[in-house]
């Protein structure tokens, strides 16, 4: 296949599948006429992943989520009233994740064999569209463990990866536009974690979340999809502190395509990407700022976060669907970079870290 495999490290399929309603194995096109007459939310009619798509820009291997908020009293973020509740529209979202299985879509990836498997079959199949993009599955926020006991179970079914915290207030750990530590059952939840050797990811951490995680958590961490602090000065960015710890980790850090984490001069459902010529390289400023940090293009990668509650209107103006992950060989290669270290950025950095880790 001329095109090289990529990795991306974070995509909210089946939010997009059981919230929005998105038939995901359906081109790109008859989802977006779905939407045509539907404002219910901002991007409809805008999404930019499916799986032809997928398949189409070579993308063999994603991280893919589980998200359900619980919402406190007086929150205006949407949400579940209990933790129950919650765990009960991840269970939906995982029912999904097993359909697309039993349809051949996609197939999931829990350990070492599984990945170098499924690695090698899609590099060896000159033509993809039969085989199944794999998934890592990853939880999003843990509100929706109604206690520690129940992770176990989730990683009975599969789950290998957990973010603490997403946006606002949360049951384990505050998340992005709010401040303050872990609260302490994330300390209970972390130390079983460990055990199980999942990976944690400190994306959506506050500033002090992010240093008790690096302070206490003894597995495998990563952050999936972040952009950097410098450029765009707020909280859900990393500041270069938190880059350096995080290296020190031989952790992996995604790069996420939502504008208002690329420009500082974006307004997420104000502002337009083609008025403040948004583009796919701005990404790689982000990831050469952290190579500079590093020395080298070892910790760096995509985490897209496509279609994660945004489509075009908040996406690059020159990316169309999740396929256009490709344009960054030529901005990079422009850019200076060498093969060795696009592949690192496409898919070696993450394999490695995987590898690693799952020895």
């Amino acid at each position: 296949m001329n095109k090289r495999l990529i990795v991306d490290a974070h995509l909210d399929l089946s939010m997009n599948a059981i919230e929005w309603n998105r038939d995901l194995t359906q081109p790109l096109d008859e989802i977006r006429q779905r939407e045509l007459f539907m404002s219910d939310k901002p991007d409809r009619g805008k999404g930019t992943v499916c799986f032809p798509e997928l398949k189409k820009g070579n993308i063999g291997l994603v991280v893919a989520t589980q998200l359900s908020r619980v919402t406190p009293m007086g929150s205006s973020l949407k949400g579940w009233n209990s933790p129950q509740q919650a765990w009960a529209m991840t269970q939906a979202q995982r029912v999904w994740y097993q359909e697309m299985e039993k349809m051949g879509e996609l197939c999931l990836i829990k350990n070492l064999e599984d990945l170098n498997n499924h690695i090698n079959n899609w590099n060896l199949t000159e033509d993809n569209t039969n085989i199944p993009i794999g998934y890592i599955l990853s939880l999003e926020g843990a509100d929706s463990l109604v206690n520690v006991d129940y992770l176990q179970e989730a990683y009975d079914y599969g789950l290998r990866a957990i973010g603490l915290s997403h946006f606002g207030p949360g049951r384990y750990a505050p998340g992005t536009k709010k401040t303050g530590a872990l609260d302490i059952k994330a300390f209970e939840l972390m130390t079983e974690m460990s055990k199980l050797n999942m990976i944690l990811d400190v994306t959506h951490l506050t500033d002090e979340g992010f240093d008790e995680v690096l302070d206490f958590y003894e597995g495998p961490i990563w952050a999936s999809h972040h952009n950097v602090r410098k450029i765009v000065p707020n909280q859900r960015q990393l500041t270069d502190e938190q880059i350096v710890q995080l290296i020190e980790k031989d952790a992996v850090i995604g790069g996420m395509l939502d504008c208002w984490a690329m420009d500082v001069r974006f307004i997420d459902t104000v502002s337009d990407p083609w008025q403040l010529d948004i583009k796919l390289e701005m990404l790689v400023d982000h990831w050469d700022h952290i190579c500079q940090i590093a020395g080298n293009t070892n910790h760096i990668g995509i985490g897209s976060d496509l279609d994660g509650i945004f489509g075009t209107e908040q996406s690059p103006w020159d990316l169309e669907s999740i396929a256009d992950l490709q344009k960054f060989e030529f901005i990079l290669k422009n850019r200076g970079f060498k093969d060795s270290d696009i592949d690192n950025i496409f898919h070696n950095n993450w394999l490695r870290f995987l590898r690693k880790n799952w020895k």
